[in-house]
C-alpha cells in the first residue's frame, strides 16, 4: 500500500515551485512510506500496520540466535543465585525417586517435556511424558506414589494441568515446575519451583514460544546431566539404552562382536585356505 500526498494551491492548482512545504503534508507522506513497509494485521474489525517486517533472512536469524542466547545468559545468571537452591533439592528429589520422572505440559512446553523425558531415559534415570489431557481422562493411574513429577509450563496458569496437581497433592507426589510465573497456579502447589526468568521472545510478535522454551529445553538437560553425574552413569550403561544408529555403533565392545567357544572359525595350520573359507562362512 503506497501513498502520494500532493499539496494544492487555491482551486486545486499545485504550489509554486520553492515553496516551502507544510510540516504536516511531511508528516503525513513518512507515515504512509512507513506503512508501505509493513504488513497490515486485523485488530478487532480494523486492519492497521503491523511490525516492520525484515526481508533480510541472515539478518533476522542472527537476531534470534541473539535473543535465545540472551535468554541462556539470563538462565545461567539465575542459576548461579536464586536458582541455586531449588534446582540443588530437584536433583536430590529426582534421584530418590524410587518409581519414574513424570514428565508432563501442554502445547510448546508438552513437546519439549517429551524431549526432557526421553533425555531422562536414555541417561539412566526412568522417565516417560504423560499428556496432561490424557491424564484427566485415565492416564492417571500411570503415576504412582514412588514416581516424581517434572512439569512443564512457562506461564504456570495451563489450566489443562489441573488434575495432575489435583492428583499430586492428594497422593504426596513429589512435584517439581519448570515456570516463569513464580505467583502462578502451578508454583503454589509445587514443592519445588525452578523459575526461569523473563526473556524477550524471538517472535516480532512476543507470541510463538521460542526463548522460553529454549530456556525450559535447557533447564531440562541440566538436570538430566546433574542426575547422570550423580549417579555415576557411564558410556557402558548408555550403550544399554542406545544400541541403535551410530551412537550405538560407536559404543559397541570388541566381546558384543567377537565370536567365542564353538562359534569361533578355527582350523589347523596345515589347511589350506579354501577350508579355511569354508570354515569362516559355517
Amino acid at each position: 500500500m503506497g501513498a502520494i500526498v500532493r499539496r494544492t494551491g487555491r482551486g486545486g492548482a499545485p504550489p509554486p515551485a520553492g515553496a516551502p512545504r507544510d510540516p504536516r503534508i511531511s508528516g503525513v507522506v513518512g507515515m504512509a512510506q512507513s506503512v508501505a513497509r509493513r504488513k497490515l494485521q486485523v485488530v478487532g474489525d480494523v486492519a492497521v500496520p503491523g511490525p516492520l517486517v525484515d526481508s533480510d533472512p541472515v539478518r533476522s536469524a542472527a537476531r534470534t540466535l541473539d535473543l535465545e542466547c540472551g535468554g541462556l545468559e539470563a538462565l545461567r545468571a539465575s542459576l548461579a543465585a536464586n536458582l541455586k537452591r531449588p534446582f540443588a533439592e530437584a536433583v536430590r528429589v529426582l534421584a530418590r525417586a524410587k518409581g519414574r520422572v513424570i514428565v508432563t505440559g501442554i502445547g510448546k512446553s508438552g513437546h519439549i517435556a517429551q524431549k526432557v523425558a526421553a533425555t531422562f531415559a536414555s541417561t539412566g534415570t526412568p522417565a516417560f511424558f504423560v499428556h496432561p489431557s490424557e491424564a484427566s481422562h485415565g492416564d492417571l493411574g500411570m503415576i504412582t506414589r514412588e514416581d516424581a513429577i517434572v512439569a512443564v509450563s512457562w506461564s504456570g496458569e495451563s489450566v489443562e494441568l489441573g488434575n495432575i496437581l489435583t492428583y499430586s497433592r492428594r497422593f504426596k507426589v513429589p512435584l517439581i515446575a519448570i515456570t516463569s510465573g513464580a505467583d502462578s497456579a502451578l508454583a503454589k502447589q509445587s514443592d519445588i519451583v525452578l523459575e526461569l526468568p523473563r526473556a524477550k521472545e524471538a517472535c516480532p510478535h512476543g507470541l510463538a514460544p521460542t526463548t522460553s522454551t529454549t530456556m525450559q529445553l535447557v533447564i531440562g538437560d541440566c538436570l538430566a546431566i546433574a542426575l547422570l553425574e550423580h549417579k555415576g552413569f557411564t558410556a557402558h550403561d548408555f550403550s544399554v539404552f542406545h544400541p541403535g544408529g551410530s551412537l550405538g555403533a560407536s559404543l559397541q565392545f570388541v566381546s558384543d562382536l567377537m565370536h567365542v567357544g564353538e562359534r569361533m572359525p578355527l582350523v589347523g595350520e596345515d589347511k589350506i585356505m579354501s577350508e579355511a573359507l569354508v570354515t569362516m562362512t559355517q
